[in-house]
């Protein structure tokens, strides 16, 4: 039972219908814990009406607002974008033989059983179509969507559906696998319904979004959430950085649009991770910017040009600055040179960190591998480089990329009298690069450095994931061939009072930079 002032209340307010005074008694009852202090009685806020004119008024603007800064709709803006969000279907020619590679997904006891069904068929499994389906956006009314390309990818036949129930046959502009973006179109007799981008780089984790898609089918479907976090880097492809969302997303989702209060495109949703398969709040859109630069491509050219600078490079680390002597973990550091290309032309080496490309700051190697990718081909690009603890700027033409190029280190010739030579730095156990070694540990002949011939497991060498076999090639970006070189620049670190070195290593999967501890045997 209430008494006092807000029974009075009550009885003041009685016009309430039930439904009203049961929510008013859920506030009351909240608020008489919650929000009296000391035992004080708080005046109830006063009922706010808003005219059919203000709320005509209001669909044109972001979702007003509650004195706690929390929406107060979302209804507005999803009303005036969803008309163009579509639901994409693609049918796809799946082959006999690709019917049979999906067995290798079933459990060993039930896929034992389909290969022996079919192998007493008398016929091979015949051509069928598969059918997914994923969301799309317009974009513009002339009747151009984009959706992601795993959506449409290997379809035979395009069709894109609207909420109001038109149904089209689309052509694919073009397709880039890189960013995960495709371009569609279809022909309409009335101009169709679209939205338009927004700028991703204004937004802030915490900020709102809202997803329209077609999850599992069912088109049109409606969630929010808030931004989780900026530029993730969730390892699919160099090229994205992804916005990181908790609005429930998908299957079904994919390829369609997430909205800032605004009602503009800020991202396209594209994965979840979910150990499920369903959304568990981490979803993952790819950036407006990065839609917006592929679609311009995708509609002049079909496909998307990026620039090649001819370099393998890793991010900077907090280790990695402190052997090199830099303030700050920031920058890309160059791992191989492509001999021949643009880097090598240029004058880039092996071992450059590069700080800026045409005066902006680069903060890692993703960073940078995005800038060289944005530079048209046969554009020169600044790039700002630390050389030994020295800042200087070297210009670079930059090439047209082939991703089928590879990088390759080209070797140097062997230092004479380093054969038979042994030693131990950093708890490694060294030996120079001999015929007798390279039998050994099976090396390629063009292989040149220091040899790893052990590695004692409570090393930082060990915990940093150095293997025999490995072949050192320099330490603090100085050529090394013999073991005495290793144990001289670890003498001359620790001289000048660093914790670590860096070395480059070649190892089965590449060279690399690592940074090891040298006060650690």
């Amino acid at each position: 039972m209430l008494s006092g002032k807000w029974a009075d209340y009550l009885k003041r307010h009685s016009k309430l219908t039930a439904m009203g005074t049961a929510a008013t008694l859920v506030v009351v009852g909240l608020g008489a814990f919650a929000l009296v202090p000391n035992g004080q009685n708080a005046q109830p806020e006063p009922v706010r009406l808003v005219s059919a004119q203000q709320v005509a008024e209001n669909r044109s603007s972001p979702p007003r607002m509650l004195e706690s800064g929390a929406p107060f709709s979302f209804a507005d803006l999803v009303e005036r974008v969803s008309p163009a969000v579509v639901t994409v279907t693609a049918i796809e020619q799946v082959s006999g033989n690709d019917q049979l590679s999906q067995l290798d997904d079933i459990p060993a006891p039930f896929r034992d059983f389909f290969n022996q069904f079919n192998q007493g068929r008398q016929q091979p499994l015949q051509p069928r179509k598969a059918v997914s389906m994923g969301s799309g956006f317009i974009i513009d009314k002339s009747g151009i969507v984009v959706t992601n390309n795993h959506v449409i990818d290997g379809a035979k036949k395009i069709t894109i559906k609207l909420p109001d129930g038109r149904s089209f046959d689309a052509k694919l502009i073009g397709a880039d696998a890189a960013t995960d973006v495709a371009v569609v179109k279809v022909k309409s007799d009335k101009p169709l319904p679209t939205v338009e981008f927004g700028d991703d780089r204004q937004l802030r984790v915490g900020d709102w979004v809202v997803a329209v898609g077609n999850p599992f089918g069912l088109s049109n479907s409606v969630t929010a959430g808030i931004v989780s976090s900026i530029g993730r880097d969730i390892g699919s492809g160099q090229y994205n950085d992804f916005i990181q969302i908790d609005a429930p997303i998908n299957r079904g989702n994919s390829g369609g649009p997430t909205f800032d209060l605004r009602g503009q495109v800020i991202g396209m949703n594209s994965m979840i991770y979910s150990p499920s398969g369903g959304s568990v709040g981490i979803g993952f859109a790819i950036p407006a910017s990065t839609i917006h630069d592929v679609i311009a491509q995708l509609e002049a050219h079909g496909h998307v040009d990026r620039g090649w600078l001819g370099v393998e490079i890793q991010s900077v680390t907090p280790e990695m600055a402190s052997s090199l002597g830099m303030k700050e973990p920031k920058g890309a550091i160059v791992a191989t040179v492509v001999p021949g290309g643009p880097a090598s032309k240029a004058g880039l080496r092996q071992g450059d960190v590069v700080l800026a490309v045409d005066g902006k700051a680069v903060e890692d190697s993703r960073d940078l591998s995005r800038r060289i990718a944005g530079i048209v081909a046969g554009s020169s690009a600044s790039l700002t480089v630390n050389r030994d603890g020295k800042v200087q700027t070297i210009t670079a033409k930059i090439a047209p990329r082939k991703e089928e190029r590879v990088a390759s280190a080209a070797g140097d010739e062997a230092v004479p009298g380093a054969a038979g030579a042994t030693g131990e730095a950093m708890g490694l156990g060294l030996a120079a690069v001999t015929p007798e070694t390279r039998r050994t540990f099976n090396l390629d002949d063009s292989a040149q450095g220091v040899l790893i011939t052990k590695v004692d497991p409570d090393s930082d060498a060990a915990d940093k994931g150095l293997q025999p076999g490995d072949i050192v090639m320099s330490l603090s970006n100085k050529a090394v061939r013999t073991p005495q070189d290793i144990q001289k620049g670890v003498a001359e670190a620790q001289g000048q009072g660093r914790k670590s070195v860096l070395l480059l290593v070649a190892t089965s999967s590449g060279s690399r930079f690592i940074a090891v501890d040298i006060g650690k045997t």
